[in-house]
């Protein structure tokens, strides 16, 4: 197995309430890493976490409209800290994109919200998509509620009834020629629309 030499969070958000903060607070249970949290002058606060190495990341938390919100990136090298903020990435529904550096190649994670939206890797000469996230039951669920089509056939089928009348009073040749030709491109589109 590859070893990891870094790992790196770009645009990284976190949005917490005051009782996800409290958690947040109380959630590091690895006993290489130790927290430190100051209070700031805004209200907001910094949550310090270093290891027994001297690794350490400091996590401001802004007060926005009543959550502590923290945007940041940064990198992290010791295998400790960096499963520390892994874990508290997903618990706490972090956004943004996390990039494990090896030797020769990465792996970049977009999360949304604590979830893995997309996974690529990189080499030096080749850009490869391991995961992509798809909402299945979601598209479906809209296709299964769009009812484009059926309206469209409906609006079709009162265009081939116009035609027809049409066609029954029409006295020269041209115009039932007109009529069957729009009748011909009615009739292909309800194929490609029932199909």
């Amino acid at each position: 197995m590859a070893q990891r030499l870094a790992t790196e969070y770009v645009n990284a958000s976190l949005r917490l309430s005051e009782v996800q903060m409290s958690q947040f607070i109380h959630k590091v249970y690895d006993p290489h890493v130790r927290q430190t949290v100051k209070v700031l002058d805004n209200g907001g606060q910094e949550v310090v976490l270093e290891d027994d190495s001297g690794e350490e990341v400091h996590l401001p938390f802004d007060r926005k409209d009543g959550y502590y919100v923290c945007e940041l990136s940064f990198r992290l090298e010791k295998p400790h800290l960096t499963n520390v903020m892994r874990l508290l990435f997903a618990a706490f529904k972090g956004s943004g994109m996390v990039t494990r550096i090896y030797n020769g190649f990465m792996m970049m994670y977009y999360y949304h919200e604590g979830r893995v939206r997309k996974i690529v890797e990189y080499s030096r000469d080749s850009y490869k998509l391991v995961y992509e996230y798809k909402d299945t039951v979601g598209e479906l669920q809209r296709i299964y509620r769009n009812n484009d089509v059926e309206r469209e056939i409906e609006q079709i089928h009162r265009e081939v009834n116009a035609l027809l009348d049409q066609r029954f009073v029409a006295q020269d040749t041209a115009a039932v020629q007109r009529i069957d030709s729009e009748l011909r491109k009615h009739t292909r589109r309800l194929f490609v629309l029932e199909a």
